[in-house]
């Protein structure tokens, strides 16, 4: 933890101004919004978060020589269709916690918080129109784009026990990495860097992007409530079945686990995950059974593996852009997904 500690302080160090501009705008166009909007996304910032993704895009500009007020308006878009994701996915969800708090559906309703993310998406895109720039458009409606289109995929396989990892890793890339790759994307815009320079960001997006959420599953069956804000096994409950678990089941993991989630001659690996899947609850499986399940299958240590494969990925795109602290920020940022713990 003190090592990802360290790499986040030398990261943000360098933005730390930069992201400070960022807050400020997100807060004026929380105050500019009507007062249910306003309540909903101002509580929703107040939650934390890291805001990884408006600093990727301040160092992607800054290692394409871009600072200014360009790439602070576009950190506030791509926060703003963040948490805008964020607000529907919990009602999709149906999550109770956010962060550790109640989450905004919990708080306002399903009705309320659809339609102040539906506002989140139109400010978003009203701000990012100051730009007057096509290509900017371009990468926030295809990426806004796949991240629906991954939220409908995602429901069309909820409760699947069959999902191989070709399908989680498209869920991963259009429910997450796409807007990691957007950001970074961004950042070559701004800087006017040639189709090279945009595609090799683009792709560090991407894999830092694969990272992120192949660690979020991962903390889903290794961390604890307190440190995820949420209830640890939230995917498997609400019928998500994550990489590490089709790892799992790929293994074979027909551990013999009785109902105490001790060997024996209860029911095996596949059977346990289809009664979760089926009851969305924990009643006659323990979650102690699935994690005990995951752990000694190897799939920990397979998904572990992958994520360090799209962190070397993701480092190995940046051989394309010249040397500078930008540069050194956006090679420590990997490192510092992999490390996280929350």
């Amino acid at each position: 933890m003190a090592f990802a500690v360290q790499i986040a302080r030398g990261i943000f160090d360098l933005i730390r101004e930069d992201l400070a501009l960022v807050e400020q705008e997100i807060t004026a166009q929380n105050s500019a919004a009507i007062e249910p909007v306003s309540q909903i996304s101002t509580y929703l910032r107040e939650s934390g978060g890291k805001r990884m993704r408006p600093a990727l895009l301040l160092l992607a500009a800054g290692a394409s020589g871009y600072r200014g007020p360009s790439a602070i308006r576009l950190g506030a878009v791509v926060e703003l269709i963040h948490n805008a994701t964020l607000i529907h996915d919990d009602v999709i969800d149906g999550a109770n916690t956010r962060r550790g708090r109640p989450s905004a559906n919990a708080r306002w309703g399903n009705h309320m918080s659809v339609l102040a993310g539906d506002r989140l998406y139109m400010q978003s895109f009203e701000l990012a129109l100051r730009e007057r720039n096509f290509a900017i458009l371009d990468i926030l409606i295809d990426l806004t784009q796949n991240m629906v289109e991954g939220e409908l995929l995602q429901l069309t396989r909820l409760g699947r026990i069959d999902l191989n990892e070709a399908e989680a890793t498209e869920l991963a890339y259009r429910k997450t990495a796409c807007l990691f790759s957007g950001c970074s994307r961004l950042g070559a815009v701004l800087g006017r860097q040639p189709k090279n320079i945009e595609e090799a960001l683009a792709e560090y997006g991407r894999n830092a992007g694969l990272a992120f959420q192949l660690v979020d599953d991962l903390l889903d069956f290794t961390a604890s409530p307190e440190q995820l804000g949420k209830p640890v096994l939230s995917d498997l409950k609400e019928g998500k079945v994550t990489l590490p678990l089709i790892f799992a089941l790929e293994a074979g993991a027909a551990l013999a686990l009785n109902s105490d989630g001790h060997d024996g001659n209860g029911a095996n690996g596949r059977t346990l995950v289809a009664k979760v899947l089926d009851e969305r609850s924990f009643q006659s499986v323990r979650p102690e059974q699935i994690t005990k399940l995951v752990r000694e299958s190897g799939a920990l240590d397979r998904a572990t593996k992958l994520a360090r494969e799209y962190v070397s990925r993701a480092k190995a795109a940046l051989n394309e852009l010249p040397e500078s602290e930008y540069r050194r920020a956006l090679m420590a940022v990997p490192d510092f997904i992999l490390e996280r713990e929350n």
